[in-house]
């Protein structure tokens, strides 16, 4: 083998070695004994490298994830892509990731980094040690016995999460194949609360803007 060996020879090589026709391979491959013929003589070859289109350019699809990320208010919600890092969120997200460091920040945002980081959101510790315990009690997550929920520290205390991922079926694009649509929801109800809370808050400083800038009219 000869690093300037074309694929088309060293297919056609391991045929012979081993007496195959090339009918015989091109059935086993699925291709047609023509398409394995172009190959092996140079008149095809491997498809070129698809490019990966940025998150703006995926028209209607982008407009589908928001879609998504908005009907999950008042749970925090965050599309990614296959490195974690951060394409879009909803309003609910927003006060989770206001406060990062800037060596956690980004940018990009990567949301492994910003889960698990010790400055970032992540009581990953609690989560360790909620391994293997037995029944739950004070403000363990009920739903304990079923998954293993995410606690995160923030400014407005720990917080236990169920977290679920949503994806396109049938992509017939990489970068919308890569994408996950990440949906934090409450895994108890002091969070409900504190979720519930901070979209009041978020709606009433929104009309407060809206009637300020005169909108709202009565």
């Amino acid at each position: 083998m000869h690093p300037e060996e074309s694929v088309g020879t060293l297919v056609k090589r391991w045929r012979e070695q081993r007496r195959r026709s090339q009918l015989d391979v091109s059935l086993a491959a699925d291709l047609s004994a023509k398409h394995l013929s172009y190959i092996e003589t140079g008149r095809a070859g491997l498809a070129p490298p698809h490019r990966e289109r940025p998150f703006a350019d995926l028209g209607i699809a982008k407009d589908a994830v928001h879609a998504v990320l908005t009907g999950m208010d008042p749970n925090p919600a965050v599309a990614v892509n296959v490195r974690w890092d951060l394409l879009a969120m909803n309003p609910a997200m927003r006060p989770f990731l206001s406060d990062l460091p800037e060596d956690v920040a980004g940018p990009p945002v990567n949301m492994l980094r910003a889960t698990l980081h010790p400055d970032g959101l992540a009581g990953l510790l609690a989560e360790l040690e909620s391994y293997g315990t037995a029944a739950p009690s004070g403000n363990s997550a009920p739903a304990g016995d079923l998954v293993v929920p995410l606690q995160l520290t923030t400014p407005y205390g720990d917080l236990d999460f169920l977290y679920g991922a949503t994806v396109f079926g049938s992509p017939r694009d990489v970068t919308l194949d890569e994408i996950a649509i990440e949906t934090f929801f409450p895994a108890n109800a002091q969070t409900a609360a504190v979720l519930r809370s901070l979209a009041d808050n978020r709606l009433h400083v929104e009309l407060h803007v809206e009637r300020s800038s005169g909108m709202v009219r009565a």
